[in-house]
């Protein structure tokens, strides 16, 4: 079977690097059979797929890299803990009567240091993805969260947030529920805490639904993650109604991790290996990894005033403009 017939996510800029993967495939396969010596073709073949790679990836449009974001086969939350820490378990309940499934929490060790962990999780297929709500947290997970970092507060134990999400979940239900009170709560209660507080954005960071637990010291993005307001589907409509304008949308809102980080919002890009994570995502984990331990040093060698200071000063230098007088 062709490589690109074992690829059923493939994203359309993708396929004329697949078609030139499964050629060198096929001529591997075609030279093993018949004991003839091509390793010298495969090797200039190989290394204009490594070429093509670099030059797709690297020249991405903003909705290209949401394509990116939003690939099924993108590592989740549960992915990287798996892949980063040891002794995970997770923590499940509100203590209000709601364990919400799309957004997780647990405590584990981060080379060795205790860590809460605290994310989005999107499903695998649309029964789970039906079950975790499409990583679309309710009031329910928020309030998840807020105990969970109410206790990493308590015990002086780091708070490692991921984020991966289009937006808070958007019903009747979580309305009645408080969904707006949920956020705002633990936005206010995340200024607060003495422990270091480092958040990343692993796939999709939409609307208050990302920023529910995105008040961080510091906030890192994967290199093919988005952040925004809003998605480019819903900007489209509010603002040209017509959720066609996406692209246009995806461009204005300034959502890739360069723009936000030209923007000064974000602190660090993870860069991802050659052909996006969901590409080689033990290479991706190993580099986040190494990422959130340096950041956790830097930090923890402050003090909590310290932190609290600089996690002030991040968010009020944020949105800064200029009266022009008339």
């Amino acid at each position: 079977m062709a490589k690109a017939e074992r690829r059923p996510f493939l994203l359309d800029f993708e396929k004329p690097l697949c078609e030139l993967e499964s050629r060198i495939e096929q001529i591997r396969k075609l030279a093993d059979e018949n004991r003839v010596d091509v390793s010298k073709e495969i090797d200039q073949l190989e290394a204009r797929a490594e070429q093509l790679r670099k030059e797709i990836f690297s020249n991405l449009t903003p909705s290209q890299r949401l394509q990116l974001a939003r690939h099924p086969k993108r590592p989740s939350t549960l992915d990287y803990i798996q892949a980063i820490t040891e002794e995970w378990f997770e923590l499940h309940g509100d203590r209000r009567g709601d364990d919400d499934l799309a957004l997780i929490s647990g405590v584990a060790r981060l080379n060795g240091r205790p860590v809460v962990i605290i994310g989005h999780q999107k499903g695998r297929d649309t029964k789970d993805n039906v079950a975790r709500n499409f990583g679309m947290a309710s009031p329910g997970g928020y309030r998840k969260a807020l105990r969970l970092m109410d206790h990493a507060n308590q015990f002086s134990i780091p708070i490692l947030t991921f984020i991966d999400t289009p937006g808070a979940l958007p019903n009747i239900e979580a309305e009645k529920l408080g969904q707006g009170e949920a956020i705002a709560y633990n936005l206010r209660q995340m200024f607060r805490y003495d422990v270091p507080i480092i958040s990343t954005v692993i796939g999709e960071g939409g609307s208050g639904g990302a920023l529910g637990i995105g008040v961080a010291d510091r906030l890192l993005m994967l290199e093919h993650s988005v952040y925004s307001v809003a998605s480019p589907e819903a900007c489209a409509a509010i603002l040209w109604k017509d959720a066609k304008k996406s692209d246009q949308a995806a461009v204005a809102l300034k959502m890739t991790s360069r723009d936000l980080m030209e923007l000064g919002l974000i602190d660090q890009i993870v860069t991802e290996p050659s052909g996006a994570a969901h590409n080689n995502p033990l290479q991706t984990a190993a580099l986040l990894k190494q990422t959130l331990i340096d950041n956790l040093e830097e930090l923890t060698a402050m003090t909590p005033q310290q932190r609290k200071d600089l996690r002030y000063q991040k968010f009020r230098q944020m949105g800064v403009f200029l009266e022009v007088a008339a």
